[in-house]
């Protein structure tokens, strides 16, 4: 991918493909960074683990480890700082940049759309959806912001001195030095003036810079179901040509949705002991997210149906297992939940001593996951799937040099060379041949 972006960089004609691509190779160097850095970690841990010689040596015998969960990033805006002159009286240089943010956690990377930014944004607005996957509760989501600086409208049409004289010495003697004339913005014909044409300078095999120009590093603890401002850590100066007046944060919805609140921890057959009634039901009961749903069927709760009693499952519950009662050995575990100042517990009994197990082993998992992405497990948090990244808006279909050209009227010499633009680097024949009958004909 990086050598197939090198060689479309140097076969771009455009200013805005040139740009793309730019942030493709750029993004794409990142990722090989990032799984060169994970693969060494592996690494790392594998002569760690054959150092150990004795189990004691290896680390905690508890290998218990939290549900991975996915983050998004939606609404991302960072807010501009510009100068009173420049934002509401519109003086001073109109200075451009094109931007865009790398979004990154472990070995998982995006980028937004690329925005091209001058002092008429108050703010730079990223209407990417990012949606990690595969992230744990200690996850750090680092935001870059990079920033290329554009040239101005006038520098790109500076024609390039080898195009400028292949062109003129195609041309005759008299209309020759007229176009060298209109070429270099000097002074020309009887009215004495004459507009420089506008030429595209030949594109750059090393193509537009971007440079970090700010960053932000956020955790768990950022997490919220609300549009919340974030400290930004600027990076470069007012010195650097891709600088922009950055305030000094940026907004965005940070979402969490762990896989223990949406996906199903365990499911089975428990009997059910339903306030002081001496029968217990046998239910099929599903444990998900803050509760374990009881259905009379199994195929209810594939449906989706509503389930015949819900009992709470969350990090105020205590969960008990009793080998033991009155009537004999069984195998039940008792859920007792706080409403208010009232206790209520509800007692479940499994079909075996493993069946209890399995249960108990999954409540306890269950407890682990709540207790490690903290707030994220008090609601489930509404994550929204990104729609399929279109493609870049490109530029018009660009015809020929002859359809691009404005040619004033034939009767008499041209006072002004306007709309004269020229979209390839190569003049062909044809061209040629009517640029020459034009001014052998005028001149």
């Amino acid at each position: 991918m990086r050598e197939g972006a090198c060689k479309l960089l140097a076969a771009c004609t455009q200013r805005r493909q040139a740009l793309e691509v730019t942030k493709s190779l750029l993004v794409c160097n990142s990722r090989i960074l990032a799984y060169m850095a994970e693969l060494q970690r592996m690494k790392e841990a594998q002569v760690m683990q054959r150092m150990a010689r004795r189990p004691s040596e290896a680390g905690p015998t508890d290998g218990r480890l939290p549900c991975r969960g996915r983050i998004c990033v939606s609404d991302l805006r960072i807010p501009l700082m510009w100068k009173d002159t420049e934002y509401f009286k519109n003086k001073g240089d109109l200075h451009r940049c094109a931007v865009f943010c790398l979004l990154q956690i472990g070995t998982e990377i995006y980028d937004t759309e690329m925005v091209l930014v001058d002092r008429t944004l108050a703010d730079i607005c990223f209407e990417n959806t990012v949606l990690f996957t595969e992230a744990g509760p200690d996850f750090e989501l680092k935001i870059e912001l990079y920033s290329a600086a554009l040239e101005e409208d006038s520098a790109l049409g500076t024609t390039p001195k080898k195009l400028a004289s292949r062109l003129s010495s195609s041309l005759g003697r008299s209309s020759g030095k007229q176009m060298r004339a209109a070429l270099d913005g000097s002074s020309s014909g009887n009215n004495g003036r004459c507009s420089p044409l506008l030429l595209p300078a030949p594109p750059s095999v090393t193509g537009p810079k971007y440079q970090l120009l700010a960053c932000a590093h956020l955790g768990l603890v950022h997490v919220q179901d609300a549009f919340r401002t974030h400290d930004l850590l600027v990076t470069s100066n007012e010195e650097s040509s891709f600088w922009l007046p950055l305030y000094g944060s940026l907004c965005c919805r940070l979402l969490a949705q762990p896989s223990c609140m949406v996906d199903q921890v365990m499911a089975g057959f428990l009997k059910v002991q339903q306030g002081e009634q001496p029968d217990w039901p046998r239910l099929f009961c599903l444990l998900r997210g803050t509760n374990l749903l009881c259905y009379r069927h199994p195929q209810d709760a594939e449906a989706q149906q509503e389930a015949a009693f819900t009992i709470a499952v969350n990090k105020e519950t205590r969960i008990r297992a009793t080998e033991k009662s009155p009537e004999g050995p069984v195998h039940c575990m008792s859920v007792t939940n706080r409403y208010g100042g009232e206790e209520v517990t509800h007692a479940l009994q499994a079909e075996s001593r493993a069946e209890a197990r399995r249960w108990m082993e999954a409540f306890w998992q269950h407890f682990y996951d709540m207790s490690q992405w903290k707030h994220c497990c008090d609601e489930v948090m509404k994550v929204e799937v990104p729609s399929p990244r279109r493609p870049p808006t490109l530029l018009p279909k660009q015809g020929s040099l002859y359809h691009e050209m404005a040619l004033p009227g034939a009767g008499g010499p041209p006072s002004n060379c306007e709309g004269l633009l020229l979209q390839d680097n190569a003049v062909s024949a044809e061209i040629r041949a009517l640029l020459s009958t034009y001014y052998s004909d005028s001149y």
